[in-house]
């Protein structure tokens, strides 16, 4: 287990009383599946919800139209309406600090957001090194108003501040080919991994270089990383594809057909989640990914575990569990 996954999932476990106590649920866990059936839950929003996180607050999705939506005792609410430049632009990734206090998201024509979860202060990064391209994803580390930035670029570039987003702290680099970086995910400081369109996973030690450690042979689009060491990786992918590195080899699994467009697993690699096309969701236990029954169709795009799981999708889909 990485130091930063430690501590991280400590302070959520932390929050997670609080937390629970607001959502009239369970605390939050990182380490045990929530029990029960997968239901259906009403959202405010028909657009497509690309991305879910917990906070200290609770948990946040992000979706098209520049949405933000907020998991309350009430239910979900809309608490950002367009994004952080306000122009409406679709949000395709979020992640959090590890205080769990500010929640950042990116997306479309270069928008960056820093919401703190406390106050409600809403911060624009967007468009650093005047940037207008697509980003796809975000991974953050550190604490909120000292942490280090990593932005998935659509056109094959991640960019990074290592001062929290700073106006003239950025800059970036070209880890593979120039294909979309399609999701990043850190598990040190400065220690993490991402995967590209072109079929390609990438480690980096020092948060702006980076170097190949595969995937030969794939055949399939990759889609979701989970990076919880630098010898525990997950890889989810095309075709019902999972790949999970163990320092020195990559082991594929089947679970079908549908695209696999996130992945969440503990740290121990006991229980964990993949999420797709048709509203699938397969779980790992003893070693094996088995699907999960939902109530719905439509495509998921991102999962997270908690006191409860929740998945989230397109036409404004969420499943709790």
């Amino acid at each position: 287990m990485s130091d930063r996954n430690a501590t991280r999932r400590g302070v959520l476990k932390g929050i997670g009383a609080t937390a629970a106590a607001a959502l009239g649920g369970a605390a939050l866990s990182g380490t045990v599946a929530a029990a029960g059936p997968w239901e259906s839950v009403e959202s405010p929003t028909g657009n497509t919800l690309h991305d879910v996180e917990f906070t200290a607050a609770g948990a946040y999705a992000v979706a098209g139209g520049g949405i933000v939506l907020e998991r309350t005792s009430t239910g979900w609410q809309k608490v950002i309406g367009g994004g952080p430049t306000g122009n409406g632009n679709s949000l395709y990734g979020a992640d959090v600090t590890d205080d769990g206090t500010a929640l950042w998201f990116v997306g479309a024509s270069g928008a960056i957001g820093e919401y703190d979860v406390e106050s409600g202060v809403l911060t624009n990064h967007s468009a650093p090194m005047d940037v207008t391209n697509n980003f796809n994803d975000v991974s953050v580390t550190g604490s909120a108003g000292e942490a280090n930035v990593y932005v998935a670029g659509d056109s094959g570039k991640m960019y990074y501040s290592f001062e929290n987003g700073a106006s003239e702290t950025w800059d970036y680099t070209t880890p593979g080919s120039g294909s979309a970086i399609n999701a990043v995910d850190f598990h040190g400081v400065r220690s993490g991994h991402i995967v590209d369109g072109n079929k390609s996973v990438f480690v980096t030690d020092d948060g702006s270089t980076w170097d190949k450690i595969g995937l030969a042979d794939a055949n399939v689009n990759f889609y979701g990383v989970d990076s919880d060491g630098p010898d525990d990786v997950w890889v989810s992918g095309g075709g019902g594809m999972v790949f999970h590195w163990n320092g020195s080899e990559w082991t594929p699994t089947d679970t079908g057909d549908a695209g696999l467009r996130d992945i969440e697993v503990t740290d121990d690699d006991s229980t964990g989640y993949t999420v797709g096309g048709g509203g699938k969701v397969y779980a790992l236990g003893g070693g094996d990914w088995t699907p999960d029954e939902t109530p719905a169709g439509e495509n998921l795009t991102a999962v997270v575990r908690g006191g409860t799981d929740i998945a989230v999708g397109s036409g404004g889909t969420i499943l709790e569990k």
